[in-house]
């Protein structure tokens, strides 16, 4: 990577660095007795210009969307600046995975084109001139004919695996699992090229995330310890052998239990039901990658604030979409705050 552009760019996250909401203005927020004041207080911060042309009467989803189209925009920038990085290529491609997620996931419960259409955003993919994927996918008839219409994109038989699972356990999750592994993956590979120690780690620990939580999730499903073996992505001889013992694991508190002598094992849930526990460690995990993001600050001109920043703007748009969810749906502000991802004070 171009050593002007990298210090261009980490000079750029240090001043986006600087304008991250705070928790009291998460806070705020949160308080918002319905939509209308939330947009009120929303465009009083830095998000006021994203969310300018949203159209009333508000929604959660509208609002989302608004939010989804400034991250957009934002890591687009980012990426742009810093020259070409596939660390921050693989992270971008997340916003063509979700929208991805969603109209399969739709077709699969029989939605209509017009109830996805709402819930997918294509900013993303009109900035990178991408659309037409999502779009084939979008207009296919069901959810065969989406798969078929990907099978020439790169990841085709990753989704096509998903779909043939699915077809055989009827859990739509799996969905999700697959996407994030073609994510992965690609982050996985692109990590090779890097020396930056800050930013391997930020990266290595994303991927550990997708690998641990997969064969977790794998074993709560039921899935067999091979299926569980094909979502794992590339990983270190170290990682791998870890893993293994998880999947051959015969409980998943067993499999949690392998974590006890890695730099993990603070995240080790110590609730007795599966789900519940579950839901701990992922919660747990993300808060550990937030804190690395945060500290990734501390060497100027570094990869790792720029892989850091993308991250910092990513959690910070899903606690807005969060919190709009929230004040929609009239959720108690204490549990909005209580889920979101945010500095402990």
């Amino acid at each position: 990577m171009g050593g002007s552009k990298n210090v261009y760019a980490s000079v750029k996250s240090y001043s986006k660095r600087g304008k991250l909401l705070k928790k009291s203005d998460f806070q705020t927020l949160a308080e918002s007795r319905d939509l209308d004041e939330l947009m009120t207080r929303i465009k009083n911060t830095i998000y006021g210009d994203s969310v300018a042309e949203v159209q009333k009467p508000y929604t959660s989803q509208g609002i989302e969307s608004a939010l989804r189209s400034h991250l957009a925009d934002t890591h687009y920038s980012i990426a742009k600046t810093s020259g070409n990085s596939g660390v921050l290529d693989a992270y971008y491609m997340k916003f063509i995975v979700s929208n991805l997620k969603s109209i399969l996931k739709g077709k699969v419960l029989g939605k209509s084109q017009e109830e996805i259409e709402t819930h997918i955003n294509l900013h993303a993919e009109e900035l990178i001139k991408q659309r037409d994927i999502v779009i084939k996918a979008l207009v296919s008839k069901d959810l065969e004919e989406a798969v078929a219409s990907l099978n020439s994109v790169e990841f085709g038989e990753e989704i096509a695996k998903a779909a043939a699972l699915y077809n055989e356990g009827k859990n739509i999750q799996i969905f999700d699992t697959y996407f994030d592994k073609i994510l992965y993956q690609r982050l996985a590979g692109a990590m090779k090229n890097y020396t930056d120690k800050d930013a391997t780690k930020l990266v290595g620990m994303d991927v550990d995330f997708y690998n641990i939580l997969s064969v977790i999730r794998g074993k709560f499903w039921g899935l067999q310890e091979e299926q569980i073996q094909d979502l794992i992505v590339s990983q270190t001889p170290t990682a791998r052998d870890l893993l293994g013992r998880m999947i051959a694991s015969a409980t998943i508190r067993d499999a949690f239990n392998e974590l006890s002598n890695t730099k993990y094992k603070s995240l080790i849930p110590q609730t007795e039901n599966e789900l519940d526990a579950i839901a701990e460690f992922e919660r747990a995990f993300e808060m550990a990658i937030y804190q690395t993001a945060l500290r990734s600050f501390t060497k100027m001109f570094s990869f790792a604030t720029i892989v850091g920043i993308t991250k910092l703007t990513a959690f910070e748009v899903r606690n807005l979409a969060a919190i709009a969810f929230a004040v929609e749906q009239k959720i108690p502000t204490e549990i909005t705050m209580s889920k979101l991802i945010l500095e402990e004070e």
